[in-house]
This record gives C-alpha cells, sequence and structure tokens, in this order.
C-alpha cells in the first residue's frame, strides 16, 4: 500500500510538471469535463472526470483546472476513447453497389468521395480507421492519409492497404466485363507463387501499411464463389514472408472454410469476415494468434437492401445463403477465445451498427466497445498512441449521450468528437 501510495504520488509530479512546462512554452491547455469517462478496460466509469490536454496529448484525468486553460465543460454526457473502424473502404459513392460502379469513377472522383465519407466517420466518433483495401490503381486512399498526416486536411487517422492481391477473376479482379471488352490485366493479379512478389511489392512500394488478399471468392461480386479458396497457401505464404520482412501487416478476406485455414497456415495478421468458420479454422487461429474481424452487419444489412442499389442478383442470392452460416461461425470463434477487433465493411453512415450486431450475436456491451477500442488499436498496432483515454496518448475523445454500457443505443448519440486534441465535433 505504501509503495502504490509513493507510485501515485510520483506519478502525479512528473503528470504536472508536464502541464507546468507546457505552460512555460506558452502552449495551450484544454480541459474537457463531463459527468463520466468510461475506462474502456475494466469498464468502471470514472465520475466528473477532468482531461487536461496539451497539444495533442492527454497530460491528467483528474485534478484541478489549470490556470489559463480552455475548458470544454460537455456536461452530463459518457466520453469514451476516439472508435476505431477495422475494416473500412474508403473511396467511392458506397451507395452504388453496381459491379461497374469502379469502372464508371475516376482516381480523383474516387478521393474526393473518400473526403466526403471521412467526415462520416469522424461524425460517428471514429477517430481512427483502417482501409481494406481499393481497387483505385492510383492509390486515393494513401493520398487521403498523407494529406491527413500532414495537417492539409481533417479526418480520421489511417492505416491503408493497398490494392487487392487476388487471382484472375477472383473476389478482387475489377474487370467483371465480358471477355471481348476485357480491360488490361492490372496489376493487382497474382495466377501463381511468381507473380505475387511483383503485386505486394508495387503496393509495398507506393506506401501500403497492410497487404489485403482475397483468400476466398466474395459476395459483392457477380463472379466468384465464396466457398472457394482462391490464392494458394503458398501464394499467401509467399505475400506474408515479403510483408513482414518489409515490417507490413497481412489481412486476408476469408469467407469460405478451406480459404480460412490456407491463409491462418500461411501466417497472416487478421481473418476478415470468417463467416463460414469450423473447430479446425478457429483452433489454428487461437494457436497463431491470428485476429478476426467479423464484420456481421454488412452481410445482415445487404439482405435487408438487396438489390435496391444496384447490386447484381448473383451476388443478392450469394447474400441471401451466407448469412446462415454467420452465428455458428462466430460462436466457433468466441468459443476458442479468438482476438476479435470491430470493422463495418459497410456504406459509412452505417459504421455504428456492427456494436448491435456484435451484442446480438453473444458480446456485452463493453465487449463491443473494447473491440472498437483497445482490441481495435492492438490489431493495427497503436496501443500505445489510441484506444484509451490515458496520459500520454493522443487526445481521442468521443462524448455520447447516456450510458452504451447500459444501452447501446447511446452509441449512436454522438455530441462531441476530438481528434489529438483538436474538436472535429461539437464545441470548438
Amino acid at each position: 500500500m505504501f509503495k502504490s501510495g509513493l507510485l501515485r504520488a510520483a506519478l502525479a509530479i512528473v503528470v504536472f510538471s508536464q502541464i507546468a512546462f507546457a505552460q512555460a512554452k506558452s502552449e495551450p491547455i484544454t480541459v474537457v469535463k463531463a459527468a463520466r469517462l468510461l475506462d474502456v478496460r475494466s469498464g468502471h466509469m470514472q465520475a466528473n472526470p477532468v482531461i487536461v490536454i496539451a497539444a495533442d496529448r492527454v497530460r491528467a484525468l483528474s485534478g484541478a483546472v489549470p490556470a489559463g486553460a480552455h475548458v470544454i465543460d460537455l456536461g452530463d454526457v459518457t466520453l469514451l476513447p476516439g472508435l476505431i473502424d477495422c475494416h473500412a473502404h474508403i473511396l467511392g459513392n458506397e451507395k452504388d453497389e453496381s459491379p461497374t460502379a469502379g469502372l464508371r469513377m475516376s482516381s480523383a472522383e474516387g478521393a474526393l468521395w473518400g473526403y466526403h465519407n471521412l467526415q462520416i466517420w469522424i461524425a460517428h466518433g471514429f477517430t481512427s480507421l483502417r482501409d481494406a483495401g481499393e481497387t483505385d490503381l492510383g492509390y486515393g486512399q494513401l493520398a487521403l492519409r498523407n494529406l491527413i498526416n500532414k495537417g492539409v486536411i481533417e479526418g480520421p487517422r489511417i492505416v491503408s492497404a493497398g490494392n487487392f492481391l487476388s487471382l484472375s477473376g477472383g473476389h478482387g479482379d475489377a474487370d467483371v466485363l465480358a471477355p471481348d471488352q476485357a480491360l488490361p490485366r492490372r496489376p493487382n493479379i497474382a495466377d501463381n507463387v511468381e507473380e505475387v512478389g511483383p503485386a505486394v511489392r508495387r503496393d509495398i512500394k507506393y506506401g501500403a501499411d497492410w497487404i489485403k488478399m482475397m483468400a476466398t471468392g466474395g459476395v459483392m461480386d457477380p463472379l466468384s464463389d465464396y466457398n472457394v479458396e482462391e490464392l494458394s497457401e503458398a501464394q499467401m505464404a509467399a505475400a506474408v514472408e515479403i510483408a513482414h520482412r518489409a515490417h507490413k501487416k497481412v489481412m486476408a478476406h476469408a469467407e469460405g472454410t478451406a480459404g480460412i485455414k490456407a491463409a491462418a497456415l500461411a501466417g497472416v495478421d487478421s481473418i476478415e469476415h470468417g463467416t463460414i468458420m469450423d473447430e479446425e479454422a478457429a483452433s489454428i487461429m487461437e494457436q497463431k494468434g491470428i485476429w478476426l474481424v467479423p464484420t456481421l452487419y454488412t452481410f445482415q444489412h445487404g439482405v435487408e437492401i438487396g438489390a435496391s442499389q444496384g447490386l447484381d442478383p448473383a451476388s443478392v442470392k450469394k447474400g441471401e445463403d451466407i448469412l446462415k452460416y454467420q452465428q455458428a461461425s462466430f460462436d466457433i470463434a468466441r468459443k476458442h477465445h479468438l482476438k476479435i477487433a470491430y470493422g463495418v465493411d459497410d456504406d459509412p453512415d452505417f459504421v455504428s451498427k456492427e456494436f448491435f450486431s456484435l451484442t446480438k450475436a453473444g458480446m456485452t456491451n463493453l465487449e463491443a466497445i473494447q473491440a472498437a477500442t483497445i482490441r481495435a488499436s492492438e490489431l493495427l498496432g497503436l496501443s500505445d498512441q489510441v484506444g484509451t483515454v490515458e496520459p500520454g496518448k493522443f487526445a481521442d475523445i468521443v462524448a455520447v449521450k447516456g450510458d452504451p454500457t447500459a444501452n447501446m443505443s447511446a452509441i449512436e448519440n454522438v455530441v462531441f468528437v476530438m481528434k489529438g486534441g483538436k474538436v472535429m465535433l461539437g464545441d470548438r
């Protein structure tokens, strides 16, 4: 008890020394006050927090308000860490689901749509995201990431995949045209092990943080079969070796069981969807510590909207068929204690809906929030920067009306968003 008291005292001295140093440099101090702050590690609600922020970082969570600080008193709200979406697709018009949507949009227009979409993520309290790959050969998502990092434009902080490593005719092949109208072969296509290297190296060359692979077919394209393993284990292992050697991580779109197993054996860092998972696949993932980003809501939403936004009838049918596997697979993942992170893979207008799908599938409200905060930050390798509201981390703070641990609908009542100490929504 005596030692812990000394430790707390020492930490308090360090924190207030940092505040005094910031004030001595005339660095502006901001204080955010509210009725409650959720500790996402424990689920504990801290009453009446006083969050002291200097520049872009949290300096303290309690104590007196420093003299001269700009105070933002939000009243009867709950404060949370900035939320994180680990499966986003930034570019383009998310309400056009026709198979040729990407072919009718220039890279420039797609990036402008991307900027528009990023503001929607922010408005929902998502201050960080992982782009799970785009068809844009100009890498508009990486341009947006870079401009946000430079402070030229505002938006969530982004880590991003490049294009999709795919087979010809696979889920990541953007050419859905007739054979006599075919497009030139794209550089993301790899039909054997030898072709994997150039495709992966191109993404790395132009600045991708992650490599995205299509281990199976999917739902949204009219050509592939989600049950079929597309890239072989050998191809995926080659991609993983190249990516990891370059200190990049690898994510694998994998819906069917064979593709999930092959991707896991190849050593990927995360499985996206994992919709038809069996005990063996989950055991491999558990043993290797591979993450799951289940994206439950996007499949449920797809059945709701059907072909109303231009989706090909073949894709509508696939979406209806695959949904029946979702709950059993999620139960298996939970049984094997797989590490689960939040990802919506949908129109950003619906980015908060995954919370409800996760809790309906069996998670507690706190577990679902953790999937979008501390778990998501761990998957993205950003645990020392985001995911919790703690001294030393970025001041990414969201305020919602109500208590989302008691009533999940509160998570949609966002009234304030701060990213890196800058107010993005609410009182400026």
